[in-house]
């Protein structure tokens, strides 16, 4: 246990020195496995960890929705979605912001990455909202905190990870996920509308728009709504795998962006495959890291020590999984979220199964308590993405305005505790 404390705390500090967390799980795992076992041992699992990871097919899956969503973003269906949401609901108090949220969640809905909805939606949003003087907090906070539903929203890549990690199944995690992840949209608006009627000042209401012109824009969310139909329509029906229906959403989004819009050009689609594979390369390392890491402490036997004493516990279910949560949460403001939640997996889910809680569920709430860690100081990544592209708004003002919205993510998580049915219900009609 001595050893197993010092190389556990030895991969706090390496993350903590900005070790790319997947190598730094992959070393503290190798190291780990050689102290319990042996030097052979450890070469060993990792030639057997690398060619498994590696050689499989359903990590496919992985780069394909990647792909779909970059082929969106570079052909500038966020931007439709923007402008839909905007004249329909702009006119409002808060209006925009709330227009933002909303656009998020679309652009997540076909995309999946925090960093990318960050991005383009502070490009095309944060004008607007410095057009009709909105609060700098107001408007930061709600695209940092917009820009986190593309973890829960499917095809979200935190949920592939985690079905991957734990052998549930993908399919059946994006369902799940849909309805939390729309909750928690509608809970964003909701705070919007609550500050702006203590404050009016901070979100004035954009131009009045003719209905001609809201009805007008409306197809500027066609693009979005049959990609997301044709993706999890054809998981519902059974129609292709998970790993198919990646594959079958990166050839819509790229049909529909060229044969439909014809705004995705040679550059931007080259643009496209090199951002897909970045960041497919960084996911499947700390996956791969993460199995290393994972057989560790399965070796160590730490995970059944962990559930061992739980059980012995005289205390409810439902205060030990908050107090998981709690770790998650606290765990994000100071590591990467993905990176935490590969490694915490193999103790907190034996742990979850123990407790009697659902496979599916689990992985759902997990979603949305890591995207918390995307926005919370002092390594909230979408916050720094928002104040990087947002020359004039400090840092400081964007985890001000993410605040307002904490209270949003806790409503989820207690909703989901409260009424697990809300990521279980479509599961259970799934084939």
């Amino acid at each position: 246990m001595a050893g197993l404390i010092g190389i556990l705390i030895l991969l706090i500090v390496m993350v903590i020195l900005q070790m790319p967390v997947g190598f730094s799980m992959a070393l503290v795992g190798f190291f780990g496995i050689w102290y319990v076992t042996s030097l052979s041992s450890a070469l060993s699992t990792i030639g057997t960890e690398t060619w498994s990871i590696f050689s499989s097919y359903g990590l496919t899956v992985i780069p394909l929705f990647i792909l779909m969503g970059t082929i969106c973003f570079h052909s500038g269906v966020n931007k439709n979605l923007y402008e839909t949401a905007y004249k329909w609901f702009g006119r409002t108090k808060g209006g925009i912001a709330m227009a933002t949220v909303m656009a998020c969640a679309g652009f997540a809905a076909i995309c999946g990455s925090n960093n990318a909805t960050a991005a383009t939606m502070t490009t095309v949003a944060l004008p607007e909202m410095k057009k009709y003087n909105y609060n700098k907090a107001l408007s930061a906070g709600s695209i940092a905190c917009g820009s986190t539903l593309g973890v829960v929203i499917p095809p979200s890549v935190v949920l592939i990870v985690y079905g991957i990690q734990t052998g549930q199944s993908i399919g059946k995690l994006f369902w799940g996920s849909t309805l939390p992840g729309i909750l928690m949209t509608l809970l964003f608006i909701l705070t919007i509308y609550l500050i702006c009627v203590k404050h009016p000042e901070w979100g004035p209401g954009g131009p009045k728009v003719r209905l001609i012109d809201k009805i007008k824009a409306t197809p500027g969310m066609t693009e979005m709504i049959i990609l997301f139909g044709l993706v999890m329509g054809g998981l519902y029906t059974g129609a292709y795998t998970p790993t198919e229906a990646g594959a079958a959403g990166a050839f819509f989004a790229f049909l529909i962006a060229v044969a439909i819009r014809r705004k995705l050009s040679w550059k931007g689609f080259v643009s496209a495959l090199i951002d897909a594979l970045k960041v497919t390369c960084m996911v499947i390392v700390i996956v791969w890291g993460a199995v290393i890491f994972g057989r560790f402490l399965t070796i160590s036997r730490l995970p059944f020590l962990a559930v061992d004493f739980v059980s012995t516990l005289q205390i409810p279910p439902y205060l030990i999984m908050v107090c998981i949560l709690l770790i998650y949460a606290i765990a994000g403001m100071v590591m990467d979220a993905l990176g935490f939640l590969l490694i915490s997996i193999p103790i907190f889910f034996p742990m979850a199964m123990k407790l009697g809680y659902d496979p599916i569920w689990f992985g759902c709430i997990l979603t949305v308590v890591t995207t918390m860690g995307a926005i919370t100081p002092p390594v909230g990544i979408c916050a720094y993405v928002v104040s990087g592209m947002a020359v004039d708004i400090p840092l400081s003002t964007v985890f001000k305005g993410v605040l307002w919205f904490i209270p949003a993510y806790c409503v989820t998580m207690a909703i989901m505790i409260l009424f697990p049915e809300i990521a279980l219900f479509l599961p259970g009609l799934v084939k």
